[in-house]
């Protein structure tokens, strides 16, 4: 279904403003243009789209009767969580229907025996954190928006997390999901088991951006709370020092539960937000966990100071405290709100390269900064080599826009160049669907696209998501609002 057609479909949809409140309530269904701005984009700022109207849906019939009805008058629909994406996943591009699932947040059930949770979509991450405190288990997948993101939200990009390191990342936590398939169809995928027999329908769906159905239900799986932990804070004078010392801590054996690093740029936000202390003429911190049996990590630890010191580690700090080690994690995790101190508008990439290559990407980072006079920071999971390069910039300077645009696709070019990919755990979204024919083949985006045809025959569910061969409505979008980067393509 091309833009055009999404446009036309959608002026039939005031005519179903009524039945959308019968179906959810009047209090539930936003349809002015005030109302709507607030979802006209996610954390992607760049690209912005209004929907026709945003409902919110509180039960699963709910959802399946609004599905029903956009398919019976062929109007889009895209699910949305939090709107904490960072790549455009759950923009309305045609506009349409917005189903806005932070109102199904029940946590169902908690079974510790069978170490399982049922959750709603509109969960939020730290929410069930916060409920499993004290039982002994955790739910794993801890994103650094956690605070902000919906389980929902999880599932729809496989997010990951400082904890991915050692624990994996959504995918690897989600036993089953309840699913509103395009057709209004209910469908269970996995279930409260470990192993299911057959294909691993559940695997399919986690990080299919919405673009198979509607989330419903999840049902995750828990982890035994580890019995010991200890948190490290290296300082170095350069970035280099921290990545080398990365590598010599994988190199080593030692898989720690989070390696991240944050630079001078971050360090300086983070310590103007929180006041921790960090050295703010450091080059890099690393900011360093182990977890697991107490004889064991007090072991680990001590060689970990080691190696930081053999790679030029000015000192290595220790959280000797639960207080010490919770208010690490805070800067951590709230670094990107910290952001805010240093410009007023902030694009975050996301891409993977291997960990020996780390250094060639940062410096190659700075030299993208330099070369579009874009100043850029960044915190990223450097154990798995995932980056985070912050390109900050003000959105109402369409000319810093387009030199953000150009110095984030030449970072995830080189990424690729790299052996690596475009997105760790943010997706594909709006934002990087012109990077799909680099990464795959033409055979390989075909399979990807009868995949989703099996599930989302007539294109009305998140459409113009993640695959070129949709069609060129995401490239006329991206050439509509943004010229240059057409260009650059």
């Amino acid at each position: 279904m091309s833009v055009d057609e999404m446009t036309t479909t959608s002026e039939s949809l005031p005519a179903i403003l009524d039945n959308l409140r019968e179906i959810v309530g009047a209090d539930s269904v936003l349809s002015s243009h005030e109302q709507l701005l607030v979802y006209e984009c996610d954390g992607f700022v760049i690209e912005k789209n209004t929907p026709d109207c945003v409902v919110f849906p509180e039960t699963t019939e709910q959802v399946v009767a609004i599905v029903k009805l956009c398919n019976q008058h062929q109007i889009p629909f895209v699910p949305r969580g939090a709107g904490t994406s960072l790549a455009g996943g759950c923009l309305p591009v045609g506009g349409g229907v917005m189903i806005a699932l932070t109102r199904m947040r029940g946590i169902h059930e908690v079974n510790l025996r069978d170490r399982y949770a049922v959750v709603g979509p509109g969960t939020v991450n730290v929410h069930l954190t916060q409920h499993l405190k004290g039982t002994g288990f955790h739910y794993a997948p801890d994103p650094s928006s956690q605070g902000a993101c919906t389980i929902g939200g999880n599932v729809a990009t496989n997010s990951g997390g400082p904890h991915t390191l050692k624990y994996g990342v959504t995918v690897n936590h989600i036993l089953g999901a309840e699913v509103v398939l395009p057709d209004g169809e209910v469908v269970q995928l996995g279930g409260y088991l470990a192993e299911s027999p057959g294909y691993d329908l559940t695997g399919l769906f986690v990080g299919s951006e919405g673009t198979f159905g509607v989330c419903t239900k999840v049902i995750v799986r828990l982890t035994r709370d580890p019995a010991a932990y200890r948190t490290m804070l290296g300082v170095f004078e350069t970035v280099s020092d921290a990545t080398q010392s990365i590598s010599g801590i994988i190199g080593a054996g030692i898989i720690p539960a989070a390696l991240e690093l944050m630079d001078q740029g971050i360090i300086e936000a983070v310590e103007a937000a929180f006041g921790f202390g960090f050295p703010l003429d450091a080059g890099a911190v690393l900011l360093i966990e182990v977890d697991g049996l107490e004889v064991a990590v007090d072991n680990e630890a001590k060689q970990i100071v080691e190696l930081c010191e053999q790679h030029g580690a000015r000192e290595v700090r220790k959280a000797d405290s639960p207080q010490q080690r919770d208010l690490l994690w805070k800067c951590r995790k709230k670094a990107f709100g910290a952001i805010g101190r240093l410009s007023p508008s902030y694009c975050t990439q996301d891409g993977v390269v291997p960990r020996t290559k780390l250094p060639e990407i940062l410096k190659f980072i700075t030299e993208s900064g330099a070369r579009h006079d874009i100043r850029i920071v960044n915190v990223f999971h450097a154990g798995d080599g995932n980056i985070h390069p912050i390109l900050l910039f003000d959105e109402r300077d369409s000319e810093q826009v387009e030199r953000v645009l150009r110095a984030s696709d030449e970072i995830l070019n080189r990424c690729i160049e790299l052996g690596g990919s475009v997105t760790g755990e943010h997706g594909i979204g709006v934002e990087k669907i012109s990077f799909m024919n680099k990464l795959f083949t033409a055979e390989d985006l075909e399979t990807m696209e009868s995949v989703r045809i099996a599930f989302n025959p007539l294109g009305l569910c998140s459409p113009q998501k993640m695959l070129p061969t949709a069609g060129a409505c995401g490239m006329e979008h991206i050439e509509r609002s943004h010229p240059a980067r057409k260009a650059a393509l």
